[in-house]
């Protein structure tokens, strides 16, 4: 099971779901024996690795470094988060929190790592509608077929009104071929891309597009991500906001991530 588990994990398989922010998950109690378990002796990085090849050959570890829990590493797979015993024997897939501050400490560090990802697509790679007095920005993965990102688009003037810039990455939910595939890289040939964007998600039909796109690369790095479906929105900071909201609800979850004090 923590074979397919981790394997899973380590391709950041991609689920096709177009849809709005799920409803929030109950939280899984960690293995009382892998918390209860006493330090294991401290291992190197190359033992670490080795032990978690042996379940997940498939897993790109990009990063070992300490953990709040006594005894474990922190084990960045791209951008998740697991917990491996310093020995390398035990392994906690799972959320963190911290009871005093209420704190999912799995979800910060893995924002952190979405976020250096997120921040290696620059602005020319982008597809920006711009706020005219920004408050907030966010990523948006979209799919120009996908429901909930048309209706997402449809209100794009009202999220610019409220300050809220939306910046555009492509995930065709279909791969790198396909109809969504050739509609994403005619809009980004096209001589106009926000109007263009806006065309083809009001359902019109655009020329083939003949350049050379970001489309893949915005694809590949969604993967890397962990992306489940589109939209798929990012704060700046690399919190995934959820799937589509509309635009009170945005500007409400920016606000409070705003406020919170940063680490």
């Amino acid at each position: 099971m923590i074979r397919h588990a981790l394997t899973a994990l380590a391709l950041v398989a991609s689920l096709t779901a177009c849809a709005a922010e799920p409803p929030a998950k109950p939280v899984a109690p960690a293995s009382q024996a892998a918390v209860a378990a006493p330090p294991a002796a401290p291992a190197n990085d190359a033992t670490l690795r080795a032990a978690l090849k042996e379940v997940a050959p498939d897993a790109e570890v990009t990063r070992i470094g300490d953990s709040p829990i006594p005894g474990f590493k922190e084990v960045a797979l791209g951008a998740r988060i697991v917990y491996l015993s310093n020995d390398g024997k035990r392994l906690i897939q799972g959320a963190l929190f911290d009871i005093p501050t209420r704190e999912n400490l799995t979800q910060v560090s893995e924002a952190g790592l979405r976020k250096g990802l997120l921040d290696s697509a620059g602005p020319d790679r982008r597809i920006i509608f711009a706020a005219a007095k920004p408050r907030h920005v966010v990523t948006v993965f979209t799919d120009i077929d996908c429901g909930y990102c048309r209706k997402l688009h449809e209100h794009i003037a009202v999220y610019n009104q409220m300050g809220i810039t939306v910046e555009y990455l492509f995930f065709p939910r279909s791969g790198l071929s396909g109809e969504s595939f050739d509609k994403a890289v005619a809009v980004w040939c096209a001589p106009d891309r926000q109007k263009a964007m806006t065309a083809a998600k009001a359902g019109q039909v655009l020329p083939k597009g003949t350049c050379t796109t970001p489309v893949t690369q915005d694809y590949e790095l969604g993967r890397r991500i962990g992306l489940e479906g589109t939209p798929a929105i990012y704060a700046a900071n690399g919190e995934q906001l959820g799937g589509y909201l509309e635009p009170a609800a945005m500007l409400a979850r920016l606000d409070e991530l705003a406020a919170k004090p940063a680490r």
